[in-house]
């Protein structure tokens, strides 16, 4: 089963918009998406993000651009705990399954989906590869997802990193509706497959750390 999105937010963190094109097979998801953003400095940016099984990050590809000039960013991850960030080996964050980027609700979704907790309780800390936005530096960021109640379209979570939190609403199909103080979806979800999200007990975003 297939599922196809395009999705647009508007980012309030960064005073500026993204959107991403999401395909989900199975319990894989692949998307490319575009952003630009007017804090902490002006930037463009484009990304490529692609999964394996149980939404583990594969490959997380970034390209930024500012008035100081243009990066890019190969986030590899191995499927045995072990990242590389262009080539060289990022040990802080090994053992982690998912990538963050910085100001992107999208990467919410992968834990969340994993673990179900859009559609029953449940609570979950784990590791992330978080890619600060638009120097694209990596971090390892503990995070905490705790699913607090069903709603009419999908379910609220708790997002916990260090003293920061947020009540984030997401649809039943795992993706970020409102992130207080991040982001909000500016445009309706196009849709197409038949895909049903419930993969119950499968098997970002910090601060400012959540994307």
């Amino acid at each position: 089963m297939v599922t196809s999105h395009v999705l647009t937010w508007e980012v309030t963190e960064s005073q500026g918009y993204e959107t991403s094109w999401i395909e989900f097979r199975g319990t894989t998801l692949q998307a490319h998406g575009r952003a630009v953003g007017t804090r902490p400095e002006v930037y463009w940016l484009s990304y490529d993000l692609d999964t394996g099984e149980d939404f583990v990050t594969r490959e997380l590809h970034v390209r930024a651009a500012t008035a100081m000039g243009s990066r890019e960013l190969r986030l590899l991850h191995d499927g045995d705990g072990r990242w590389t960030a262009n080539k060289e080996h990022v040990p802080q964050v090994d053992g982690a399954l998912d990538c963050d980027l910085g100001r992107c609700p999208l990467t919410n979704t992968m834990p969340v989906l994993r673990h179900g907790l859009q559609l029953a309780p449940g609570e979950r800390t784990f590791l992330t590869a978080w890619v600060s936005v638009p120097d694209l530096t990596v971090h390892a960021s503990r995070q905490t997802y705790t699913h607090l109640a069903r709603t009419e379209s999908g379910a609220r979570i708790r997002f916990a990193s260090g003293d920061f939190r947020r009540d984030i609403e997401f649809d039943a199909e795992g993706l970020v509706v409102d992130y207080p103080g991040l982001a909000h979806r500016h445009a309706p979800v196009a849709t197409t497959g038949d895909h049903q999200r419930s993969i119950g007990n499968g098997v970002r975003r910090g601060r400012t750390e959540g994307g």
